[in-house]
């Protein structure tokens, strides 16, 4: 692979700003020539306005992708943004993506991007880890923005972090809602938003929302991010803070998140893994 990190890279763009910051960084880096694999029902269509080549996808059509991966002569790629879970379960798969799926056991996220990744890696396309070019926006440790923690929220930070690390060992979710010793939601199938406004309803204020990596994540395709979206969904469950690891976890938009931190009273701490 070409090491250099002005080559011409492909960007598979998922939903939501990270694909937006990560072509933007990419081009503040210096690289030439980006060309996105975009999804149909899931990227923003002006993602357009910010690649030098684009073509539109459904999910599932990994033939296409590798083969025009091949087309505009791109050997590295970033993958940046989430597909939604519910269309993980709604492929439409090519030939070659029958191919991968047949030779799964398991069939989550992990697996299937996994699988993708090999995939990649056989049509000479290296992935690169999904921070790539990000590096200054990963979380540090410490009192981030918000209120300073006090020692009831520092015990529920130090409980709820050793609790989403065993949810995430298990495969079950990567974040949990908890309140004075209590785990109030864990977060699985349907998505840390939803986590959170299970949890805010079950502790009616107050609870911590921690948000932590697996062990031996692959930072690949699967790197936890905070976005105002984030903030703004536990400000509205009347969560008092929101735990992450340090080192681990993007904050995207960052000026705004703690902008929004410090608007609605929510707490935001990093973790030293």
């Amino acid at each position: 692979m070409n090491d250099d990190r002005t080559a011409p890279l492909g960007v598979i763009a998922g939903n939501n700003r990270y694909p937006f910051l990560t072509l933007r960084a990419a081009r503040a880096a210096g690289v030439q020539r980006l060309g996105v694999v975009a999804f149909e029902g899931e990227t923003d269509p002006a993602i357009a306005e910010l690649a030098d080549e684009i073509v539109w996808l459904r999910v599932g059509q990994l033939g296409k992708m590798l083969r025009q991966f091949k087309a505009w002569s791109i050997n590295r790629a970033i993958m940046a943004g989430q597909i939604a879970p519910k269309n993980l379960f709604e492929l439409r798969p090519d030939f070659r993506a029958l191919l991968l799926l047949g030779r799964l056991r398991e069939r989550n996220a992990e697996s299937l991007f996994g699988a993708v990744a090999d995939e990649l890696a056989r049509a000479g396309v290296t992935l690169l880890p999904a921070t790539t070019y990000l590096e200054d926006l990963l979380a540090t440790a410490g009192h981030l923005a918000g209120p300073k923690p006090g020692r009831t929220l520092r015990n529920d930070v130090e409980f709820g972090m050793r609790i989403a690390k065993e949810t995430s060992r298990l495969d079950i979710g990567q974040s949990v809602v908890v309140k004075k010793g209590t785990v109030l939601a864990v977060e699985a199938f349907e998505g840390t938003d939803e986590c959170i406004r299970r949890g805010g309803a079950l502790g009616r204020g107050g609870g911590v929302l921690c948000k932590v990596s697996k062990p031996n994540q692959d930072l690949r395709f699967d790197v936890p991010v905070i976005g105002p979206r984030t903030v703004e969904a536990a400000s509205v469950a009347n969560l008092s803070a929101i735990a992450i690891e340090a080192d681990r976890t993007l904050l995207l938009e960052r000026e705004r998140i703690f902008e929004i931190a410090a608007g609605t009273g929510v707490t935001l701490v990093g973790v030293e893994p």
